[in-house]
């Protein structure tokens, strides 16, 4: 059983804030690689800011249920602290 958009739209939510990295098809054969980091999480959208273009990006939830874009949250990095 595939996820419905609302659970989509709350596990996106909790990781806002957090590095991903993004698969999306953009037509013809064409896919398009990046990582970027959760910003905002609104009704019917999300946005990733891209430093590789130094912008936002916007997809849809459904977009997600679809598979026309793959999320993978990247583990954080823990910072050992050093003396």
């Amino acid at each position: 059983m595939s996820p419905s958009l609302s659970a989509i739209r709350n596990k996106v939510k909790l990781y806002k804030g957090h590095k991903v990295r993004y698969k999306a098809l953009k037509g013809r054969r064409k896919t398009e690689e990046k990582m970027g980091v959760i910003t905002e999480a609104y009704p019917h959208v999300f946005t990733l800011y891209v430093e590789s273009q130094h912008g936002t990006v916007s997809f849809s939830y459904a977009e997600l249920l679809t598979k026309e874009v793959e999320l993978e949250i990247l583990p954080e990095k823990k910072q050992l602290m050093q003396f």
